[in-house]
């Protein structure tokens, strides 16, 4: 063989594996507000603008999430709950119990993984896998999708597609799954980011975050629907979102009074 058309062989051999890597990865670049908010309003959660979707991950979990059923039971309020098949299938009770209070299902994966390799394969899989875990055990077949970590890649967004899903990240969180997150850091971080039309990020469990955490989600949960009521906005699952007719158009959250946790 020719030292020139062995080299190319050898480049080319390089390149293709990197271009299926970047190809892979593209997507998570959505994970960036700059570039999810303003391109894509419809991965961001942009619904009706004077609606607010009230959305929470990492579930469902004994220990807390049946104390978020309670307190959005008190609040008048129903949300999404982005649920990992691995727990559902310790507790499957417990997803009912969800479902019963009148609350939305929606599929966060399989397991909390970080997809830095292409596993095309597996992605769809584990996502048809979750998906047919919460239909046989609910009787509703989810309609939205949410990767671990927010992290889009080819595979998870064509998984997704596969299964009948519609891929949502979100437009306001409240970084609760920090160490020192309080109730007062978790209403203020999800204040100073909402608008009415948008999406709220929060966590019911605490298994892959920092331990405890979960309790300064749960408590910022009275202030942040307080503001939410207080700027004329509704709350509610994703489910009754709807499309933004104007991803433009939304209503500024300014809340009245002090952040009390």
């Amino acid at each position: 063989m020719p030292p020139v058309h062995g080299r190319r062989l050898r480049t080319a051999a390089v390149a293709l594996p990197a271009a299926v890597a970047a190809a892979h990865i593209a997507p998570a670049a959505t994970w960036l507000p700059a570039v999810r908010l303003p391109l894509f309003p419809g991965l961001s959660g942009t619904g009706r603008r004077r609606h607010v979707a009230f959305t929470f991950d990492d579930g469902p979990d004994p220990e807390s999430t049946p104390r978020f059923l309670d307190a959005l039971d008190g609040l008048g309020v129903r949300a999404t709950f982005f649920v990992l098949g691995a727990h559902v299938v310790r507790h499957p009770a417990l997803l009912r119990e969800t479902v019963e209070r009148g609350h939305e299902v929606g599929v966060h994966g399989w397991t909390h993984d970080r997809p830095w390799r292409p596993a095309f394969t597996r992605d769809a899989e584990a996502v048809a896998r979750a998906v047919h875990v919460v239909h046989d055990l609910t009787g509703h077949r989810p309609r939205w999708y949410r990767p671990p970590y927010g992290i889009l890649t080819t595979g998870r967004w064509a998984a997704a597609r596969r299964a009948g899903l519609r891929t949502v990240l979100w437009s306001a969180w409240g970084k609760d799954w920090t160490a020192d997150a309080t109730p007062d850091s978790v209403r203020a971080r999800v204040v100073a980011d909402l608008r009415g039309g948008g999406t709220v990020l929060l966590h019911d469990s605490d298994r892959h975050s920092a331990p405890g955490c979960w309790q300064s989600a749960l408590g910022a949960l009275p202030g942040i629907v307080e503001d939410c009521r207080s700027a004329g906005l509704t709350v509610g699952p994703l489910r009754e979102h709807g499309p933004s007719p104007d991803a433009r158009c939304r209503t500024a959250l300014v809340p009245t009074g002090s952040h009390r946790g």
